[in-house]
């Protein structure tokens, strides 16, 4: 099937990385045209510094989320959705989800190990070079520039993102965060590319979590979960082979 690499570039306001960090719109847009009008949309997101983990007093935090200073000291590109069926049905040539199917829903039941290969394939096609974000990148991205639970604000309702329901949603159904990226909170979690461990206690630069470990991080909560599962620092783990209704994954890619 051919693959017709297409670049677009959106230019807006220049301002001190400080700025940046604190929500205007990242100025660069990439799209990729994988064939069949089905477009992998991702969004530049600058280098900056950030508090990662939530502060003791945090509703619903658990104790793996000790707060540290993170510094990503290189922008990268982050995929404005999550990965969608039919994105992973033209790539891969099957259709994995289970429990809702939907060209536009986010695809379900993938591992970590799924994602790789997806992965291999996409940059065969495309000849490009993505991957899953780290850990890091995925809440620096998420947070936008905030400091609070959620990137809107400390609460959180149905309003804002797809929690406590029983199905996904189209990808795109909730306002965006201040970096122009969709559905971080909610709707499936996000696999990511680090092995699960404790956070250090001290600043940290660049960060890539363990060597090893037993589960690979997810983020971002789900369509069945309650709202502090969603929070901006919230993560959980699964072994790397796992595959459910509500696992998905969000692309990264160097510039």
């Amino acid at each position: 099937m051919k693959r017709l690499l297409i670049v677009v570039m959106v230019f807006g306001f220049v301002g001190s990385l400080a700025v940046m960090a604190q929500g205007v719109n990242p100025r660069k847009t990439e799209v990729i045209d994988l064939g069949n009008d089905v477009r992998l949309e991702t969004v530049l997101i600058p280098a900056g510094k950030f508090m990662m983990g939530s502060p003791e007093s945090e509703k619903g935090r658990r104790t793996t989320e000790t707060q540290h200073e993170v510094t990503i000291t290189k922008s990268y590109y982050m995929g404005k959705y999550e990965v969608t069926q039919e994105q992973w049905e033209l790539v891969m040539g099957n259709n994995p989800s289970i429990r809702n199917k939907g060209a536009k829903l986010p695809v379900t039941n993938v591992s970590w190990d799924d994602c790789q290969e997806f992965i291999t394939k996409l940059n065969e096609n495309t000849k490009s070079s993505f991957r899953l974000p780290t850990e890091a990148e995925w809440e620096y991205a998420c947070r936008a520039g905030t400091k609070t639970a959620y990137s809107f604000g400390n609460n959180q309702t149905k309003d804002d993102a797809n929690i406590g329901g029983d199905s996904i949603k189209t990808v795109g159904s909730y306002k965006p965060n201040a970096f122009g990226l969709y559905d971080l909170h909610g709707n499936v979690w996000e696999w990511c590319e680090d092995w699960s461990g404790f956070y250090p206690a001290g600043a940290v630069t660049d960060p890539k979590g363990p060597a090893t470990g037993a589960g690979r991080v997810l983020r971002g909560g789900s369509f069945n979960g309650n709202g502090s599962r969603s929070r901006s620092s919230s993560r959980v783990n699964y072994t790397p082979t796992v595959r459910l209704a509500n696992n998905g994954f969000r692309l990264a890619k160097n510039p």
